[in-house]
């Protein structure tokens, strides 16, 4: 409040004091209102909003994602998978039939000659066959021909295709050799190791060493003998070797085999007794230059369980990726495969 002025003195106008206006209160601040939404007009017509260009949307491309187990079965894709197999089981037979199976052979004939050893060892509870009905399979002989490249081939008794697939064969109804009489040894030229390829090679005057449960024979070889010639004449206490096997008269030699090849060889020196009881014929498919028939059924089987177990590996493709069916089909198809090769070449001729 402003201090009161002092009186005027003589003389001086006194002093008018106004007062202050009071100062104006300050507005009260009012809060914001919502805006109202204008009412439309429900008689009149509701305005047209201005075209707008929408600017044009880019496809973007998807990629389909790669296709990891088989292709759907189809009539193509049948057909396909039928020549594919077919073309890979053909295939396996031939290498089964000119390698494996020679693999297979030398197998057979190391365990073979471990056997023979051991029945010729002194100490053996049970000696060689050397006679009568001997079963086919069994160990009768070892065989050398160093002309021919034979070193201690051991002979098992039968001359059947699939006997003839562990080593060279005794005919069951000739006597063994060193004994009186013919023996006739019969092997294969161009499968499973194809012991027999070069006794067409032997010459007149070439030896032969055959060791049996009798002790070891000395033979000379007298020369080839064309299929249907009479044999020598065997005087009594002689005996007579005779080598069986194919060859052929093409190009392809031995690959392409049409004629039976008969090496015969005199004993040096006296024959030993044979015991009774050999048989007195064998079978068709144990005369040189036959099959064996009873191979078909067991043929038939293995390709059967070969489908079966394909198409297995085709479903197991879709539910596991071709890595793991792999690793899982592949040994049990070659085990198919090898068990068909085995009885497919009991369908060759003996010889072959």
């Amino acid at each position: 409040m402003p201090s009161p002025s002092p009186p005027p003195g003589p003389g001086q106008v006194p002093e008018l004091v106004l007062p202050l206006p009071a100062p104006a209160p300050s507005p009260v601040p009012t809060p914001p209102q919502p805006a109202r939404a204008p009412t439309a007009d429900p008689w009149s017509t509701p305005a047209t909003p201005p075209a707008t260009r929408t600017p044009p949307t880019r496809r973007r491309r998807v990629r389909a994602e790669p296709r990891t187990g088989p292709p759907g079965p189809g009539p193509v894709v049948i057909a396909l998978a039928v020549v594919m197999t077919a073309s890979v089981v053909a295939a396996f037979l031939g290498i089964f039939a000119f390698g494996l199976s020679g693999l297979q052979q030398q197998r057979s004939q190391h365990q073979l000659y471990a056997e023979f050893r051991g029945l010729l060892d002194p100490a053996s509870p049970k000696a060689p066959s050397i006679g009568g009905a001997i079963p086919p399979g069994t160990p009768v002989a070892l065989l050398n021909v160093p002309a021919a490249g034979i070193h201690d081939a051991v002979v098992v008794e039968g001359t059947s295709s699939g006997t003839l697939l562990d080593g060279p064969g005794h005919q069951a109804d000739s006597p063994l050799p060193g004994q009186p009489g013919n023996a006739v040894l019969v092997g294969k030229s161009s499968t499973a190791g194809a012991p027999f390829a070069a006794i067409t090679r032997l010459q007149r005057g070439d030896l032969i060493t055959v060791r049996t449960g009798q002790g070891r024979f000395r033979y000379t070889v007298l020369g080839q003998v064309a299929a249907g010639a009479s044999l020598p004449t065997i005087t009594r206490g002689s005996g007579l070797l005779t080598l069986v096997t194919s060859a052929g008269s093409s190009r392809l030699g031995r690959f392409a085999a049409d004629r039976l090849v008969y090496v015969d060889a005199k004993l040096q020196g006296k024959a030993v007794g044979a015991p009774h009881g050999r048989p007195t014929f064998v079978p068709p498919d144990q005369v040189p230059g036959h099959n064996d028939p009873s191979a078909w059924p067991w043929v038939v089987l293995w390709l059967g369980l070969l489908v079966a177990g394909s198409v297995t590996c085709w479903w197991l493709w879709s539910r596991w990726g071709i890595l793991q069916t792999w690793l899982v089909g592949a040994p049990v198809l070659f085990a198919l495969l090898w068990g068909l090769g085995n009885e497919a070449m009991r369908l060759l001729p003996n010889v072959y």
